[in-house]
């Protein structure tokens, strides 16, 4: 009974205690609750005061009252730094970026490039009936020049120009043909005793060739030209559509030529007019000279072919090779298409005179077909046709494969004048456009003088500086 008292005591010190730590704390945070639960944990993130659902104290009477703002913590400390992401332009390197901007522009141009080729291609005929009237105007317009020089009316002019022009060429033509067919039949014979020579030739020749392998190398021809009937009935049939086509495109070359004789200068006018204003005055003087070039590349291959053909037709004619004529003919034409058309009128040539004749007949030829061809291109063309229409072997090349797979046999003729005529009219607008810049820098003036700065001679000679008065003396540094 006596430790009773002793516990109640103790309780009630304890409790008075633990009033006083609350009152000790509300003393130090007023708003904390007065409840144990009320007082806010040792550690953790602080909680977000949210707003009520009921309406707060003193706000019933004014309802346009908001709630405060949600309030977003910052991030931890301890959260790592996350960079702003660089401009993805800026990121691409710059050669990266120029070989971009270069391969679009080059994708635009291949594919204009390429509607170009197809339009060609579909109007090819027109195009080269075109070309061709082109390259015989530059061949006649001397001559109607000429007349005009002397006094023939321009309409007059052009018409004895034309109808001699063509009237030439037709006769060129007709003779041709003449000598085929009035040699066809001695052609055969001789083509059939020089296979029987050459077969000769063969099985006594070093080369050790048996009859059985010529033999079965004439069955083979046989069987393949027999089983091949309709391929070569269907040439035939696209043969005919050929000559039409040739025939069409020779009536467009006429008219087309007669009217570029007489109304040459108005068409040129007409075609100025077509382009900007701010380039017509280039265009204007790159055209003479690209027709200059022109004249003097067709002008010196006629010179150059006819050189060729009359004397590797005297050869010919002295070796005693049939056709002769015709086959000087073929020299004369195929020389229009350079490098290759030498080729292929040489190796014909050398071809009819080992079927026809012998082995040694066709060296021969072969012999003189390289002697002149030699002469032509070391001699003649340097001289005839000059610095004007020099143009890169390589360039010849590159433009007559590039001709013949566009256009065929048209457009390896048509290939390097139109080559020769580009590199003029490139290197006239180059000149224009740097003596326009030239023209252009001197109207505007030459730059400001900067001032002239004081030597000690002029200084001590009392000259003054410019901008200040003479007799004062300058500034020392």
């Amino acid at each position: 009974m006596s430790r009773l008292p002793r516990l109640v005591g103790g309780v009630g010190a304890g409790l008075s205690r633990l009033a006083d730590r609350l009152e000790a704390r509300k003393g130090e945070d007023p708003g904390a609750a007065a409840t144990p639960a009320a007082v806010s944990p040792p550690s953790g993130p602080e909680p977000v005061p949210v707003a009520a659902p009921g309406p707060a104290a003193g706000a019933a009477d004014t309802p346009s009252a908001t709630a405060p703002a949600e309030h977003v913590p910052p991030p931890p400390g301890y959260a790592p730094a996350v960079a702003a992401r660089p401009d993805p332009v800026a990121t691409v390197p710059w050669g990266v970026r120029v070989a971009a901007e270069v391969a679009w522009r080059l994708l635009i141009l291949a594919g204009t490039l390429w509607v170009l080729m197809r339009v060609i291609s579909a109007v090819q005929l027109v195009v080269l009936a075109f070309t061709a009237a082109l390259l015989i105007t530059a061949l006649l317009q001397p001559t109607v020049a000429l007349l005009k020089r002397r006094g023939v009316p321009r309409g007059l002019a052009t018409a004895m120009t034309f109808i001699s022009g063509f009237v030439v060429m037709g006769l060129v033509g007709w003779f041709v043909v003449w000598q085929v067919t009035e040699n066809l039949d001695d052609l055969s014979t001789q083509v059939q005793q020089g296979i029987k020579d050459l077969k000769h030739w063969l099985l006594n020749s070093p080369f050790h060739v048996t009859e059985d392998q010529i033999n079965n190398i004439a069955d083979n021809l046989s069987q393949a030209i027999g089983t091949n009937t309709k391929d070569i009935t269907t040439a035939g049939i696209e043969g005919v559509q050929v000559i039409i086509e040739v025939l069409t495109g020779i009536l467009l070359a006429m008219f087309s030529t007669l009217f570029l004789l007489y109304d040459g200068p108005k068409i040129w006018e007409w075609l100025l007019k077509l382009f900007p204003a701010a380039a017509r005055e280039g265009v204007a003087g790159a055209g003479p000279r690209a027709w200059a070039t022109l004249t003097a590349y067709v002008r010196g291959t006629v010179i150059v072919a006819l050189i060729d053909a009359i004397f590797i037709g005297i050869g010919l004619f002295f070796l005693d090779v049939p056709l002769a004529v015709p086959l000087a003919v073929f020299i004369f034409l195929f020389a229009f298409i350079p490098l290759v058309g030498a080729v292929v009128s040489g190796a014909l040539a050398v071809v009819v005179a080992l079927v026809t004749r012998d082995v040694f007949t066709a060296m021969m030829v072969l012999v003189v077909v390289l002697a002149v061809q030699q002469i032509e291109g070391h001699v003649l063309q340097p001289f005839i046709l000059g610095r004007a229409v020099r143009v890169h072997p390589l360039a010849v090349v590159l433009s007559v494969a590039a001709g013949s797979l566009v256009a065929g046999i048209g457009g390896a003729v048509v290939a390097v004048p139109l080559a020769a005529v580009t590199n003029t009219v490139v290197g006239y607008l180059r000149a224009h456009a740097k003596e326009n810049a030239l023209r252009a820098a001197a109207a505007d003036g030459p730059p400001p003088e900067e001032p002239v700065a004081v030597t000690a001679g002029a200084a001590a000679a009392g000259a003054a500086p410019p901008g200040e008065p003479p007799g004062e003396e300058p500034p020392r540094a």
